[in-house]
């Protein structure tokens, strides 16, 4: 093994598909240049969630000599998450633990000559606040968003409303009929669509100080790739705002190891005729009320398709139940019903997706994927629910909603046929000569830059 001189820092968000999605990112630049390291700092989750608990505790069996995991402490009372200001208050938490991190630093750059030299910081999109711990040691940093570059884009052109138009942008994005243009998309942005993603409810103070965070960074490397994301990675300024490096598709191809009890499922679904089953996931924090779980029930057996469905009590009655399936990619099914977070392993095993939005991003998601990029099809893209109470979600997706949905998903249409294309595309650009392949290369140069 080629001795590590250049090592970086990286911080993901404590939740499953952030960290997955960060540690698959550590492989393949560790992957890629042999004398770099990972020193991956772990913040305590402030919420229980099964899935996440168990993936971090299976982190322990490692074997990669150069990715090394350290679990940061934690207060005793740490700062309370507010579901009424979710955003901000998670930032604070996260903030929480900078002094921990700026402790580490400091251990990691006084120990004696011959260790690695830290190179740079990655850090979660959702940990921006790190940055300035970063910058206290005179290390640049990288920010790693795990969403699409949509999102990025869209956060992006508010920001520039706000600043550098002085726009009333409260009342614009306050309004539910019409429509936005934003730079990033080829097609207006239905304004139910915009008022659901932009969190106005909590103010745009935080945007702005986030943008500010986001523009101390060297550059920001985006879970997506060119050929999927191409009008939004060109929308871009090139002035005034880090370089943005699409990495992806960065996915945990390994999935997450089945228990005793999945075989009988995974049994089942070999023994099933080809492009015959639906797969409705709808994540670690997904749940719905008992009269949405009828209707999609309803609709489930009206449609006639055969179907596995992760259903997950709602809270606080889910802490108490495992289930199995937060990882569609266990099951690799033939349709695919879910929130929206999981479009690139769709993408990558060439399945079409139906989208159901239900928190954070995920109706932007829905609009580029439906509206924008035609590889999925429609449930109800401003589709909103309350995270923390679902029993107060009044917006129901009827019986035959969900039927028609679960029927255009399984048809033999062109979105199945754009699906499968883009398959090829997403392994293909991740190949020696493909855009992301280059693309990682041009970082993992100016990260080694760092040491000179």
């Amino acid at each position: 093994m080629a001795k590590t001189v250049a090592e970086l820092v990286f911080i993901p968000a404590p939740g499953v598909g952030h960290i997955m999605s960060t540690i698959e990112l550590a492989k393949l630049l560790v992957s890629r240049d042999q004398s770099l390291s990972v020193n991956v700092l772990l913040v305590n989750p402030p919420y229980h969630v099964i899935a996440l608990t168990t993936y971090i505790a299976s982190l322990a069996t490692n074997t990669n000599e150069r990715i090394r995991f350290t679990q940061l402490p934690q207060d005793e009372t740490p700062p309370t998450i507010n579901p009424k200001a979710f955003v901000t208050s998670f930032y604070e938490y996260i903030n929480s633990h900078c002094k921990y991190v700026r402790d580490i630093m400091a251990d990691m750059i006084n120990i004696q000559t011959g260790s690695p030299r830290v190179v740079g910081f990655v850090v979660d999109a959702l940990c921006v606040g790190m940055i300035d711990v970063a910058n206290e040691f005179n290390v640049p940093t990288y920010v790693f968003f795990t969403s699409n570059a949509a999102f990025l884009g869209f956060k992006l052109y508010i920001e520039t409303l706000c600043v550098d138009q002085n726009q009333n942008v409260i009342d614009q994005l306050s309004n539910s009929e019409g429509e936005m243009v934003f730079p990033c998309f080829v097609n207006p942005v239905p304004q139910k669509v915009v008022r659901t993603v932009s969190r106005i409810d909590e103010g745009l103070d935080f945007l702005l100080y986030y943008f500010q965070e986001i523009r101390k960074a060297k550059g920001i490397m985006v879970n997506t790739f060119l050929e999927l994301e191409t009008h939004v990675i060109k929308s871009f300024p090139d002035t005034n705002f880090p370089l943005v490096y699409p990495v992806g598709p960065i996915l945990n191809l390994d999935g997450v190891a089945g228990k005793a009890d999945d075989k009988d499922v995974l049994s089942w679904l070999d023994g099933q005729p080809p492009s015959s089953v639906v797969v409705l996931c709808f994540g670690s924090m997904g749940s719905f009320n008992e009269v949405q779980v009828k209707e999609i029930a309803c609709g489930l057996e009206r449609s006639g398709h055969r179907f596995v469905w992760s259903l997950r009590l709602p809270p606080p009655l889910e802490q108490s139940r495992d289930v199995h399936y937060d990882d569609p990619r266990v099951l690799l099914p033939d349709g695919f019903l879910e929130r929206t977070n999981s479009m690139l392993e769709s993408l990558w095993f060439g399945v079409p997706t139906a989208t159901w939005p239900l928190y954070a991003e995920q109706q932007l998601n829905a609009f580029e994927m439906v509206v924008e990029l035609r590889l999925a099809v429609d449930f109800k893209m401003d589709y909103k629910m309350d995270l923390f109470n679902p029993d107060t979600n009044k917006v129901i997706v009827s019986t035959e909603e969900v039927e028609g949905g679960i029927r255009r998903l399984m048809e033999d249409n062109e979105v199945r046929a754009k699906v499968k294309e883009m398959s090829k595309l997403s392994r293909a650009t991740m190949a020696k000569g493909g855009s992301s392949y280059t693309s990682v290369d041009y970082l993992v140069k100016e990260i080694k830059s760092n040491t000179i």
